[in-house]
């Protein structure tokens, strides 16, 4: 380990350094007779560089993209040689972890399959699995309406007026958050109660269904509609899907 990290050292500080005037990963060092010297394609110590620009620039944006794809799998390998002892590990052989638990959940899809960087069920606690999945459908279908009131908008929006006595029509309000400044007090206290009486009475989770199945709750979440699906295989497609979308529509509202 000390050869090494005075190998490091002499690469960074003597032989490979960043020099100032040149651009960024463009290293120099010195050569044998104490004269710089610079790194060619691919790295070759003296090798010459790329004549062609837009080759560079190709090639330049292609060591960037891989760079960045290597610092996630390097991550990865150290997390799956942390769990089964290599980091090409059979993660079939790996029998004693609690996630194994969650495995045939939905919402375990490839290519992460069950997937929990930050360990939040590695104590295989299935009333706190449930409780947070309960959470995440319910995030996932709010950012899923929350996405189509930002789209929605730019295309379309109702004749006539939001607050007649103010005079403020639809069309005058903004997309975005924008729309917070136009949108009167009265009209977010009506929205607030409205919520309210979806979360707290219309659709109140069960504890002995499924999360997010509500028994006033039919196909597409339709107040007393029809469901459940009688196709358990078209229904968990269903169901993984929505968690995907969810998860999709969380990060694109952010």
């Amino acid at each position: 380990i000390a050869q090494w990290f005075l190998f490091c050292g002499f690469c960074e500080v003597y032989a490979a350094r960043q020099d100032p005037k040149n651009p960024p990963g463009k290293l120099s060092g010195n050569d044998e007779g104490f004269e710089q010297t610079t790194y060619g394609n691919l790295g070759l110590y003296k090798g010459s560089s790329i004549a062609d620009p837009d080759k560079k620039k190709r090639g330049l944006n292609s060591e960037i993209a891989n760079g960045r794809l290597a610092m996630m799998a390097i991550i990865g390998m150290f997390f799956q040689d942390g769990l089964t002892g290599s980091a090409w590990g059979d993660w079939e052989l790996y029998v004693d972890s609690p996630l194994r638990a969650f495995e045939g959940e939905l919402g375990v899809q490839a290519p992460v399959g069950f997937w929990d960087p930050a360990g939040l069920a590695k104590d295989g606690d299935a009333d706190a699995f449930k409780r947070r999945r309960e959470t995440e459908i319910k995030h996932g279908r709010v950012s899923m309406i929350a996405c189509l009131g930002y789209i929605v908008p730019e295309y379309f929006k109702w004749p006539g007026y939001l607050s007649p006595s103010l005079g403020i029509s639809f069309s005058d309000v903004p997309s975005g958050l924008a729309a917070f400044s136009k949108v009167p007090s009265a009209g977010w206290l009506q929205m607030f109660l409205f919520c309210g009486t979806i979360d707290f009475g219309l659709f109140q989770q069960d504890p002995s269904r499924a999360p997010g199945d509500y028994k006033n709750a039919g196909i597409l979440g339709v107040p007393n509609g029809t469901g459940p699906m009688t196709d358990s295989e078209a229904r968990n497609r269903k169901l993984n899907a929505e968690l995907a979308n969810g998860r999709l529509a969380m990060m694109a509202i952010i």
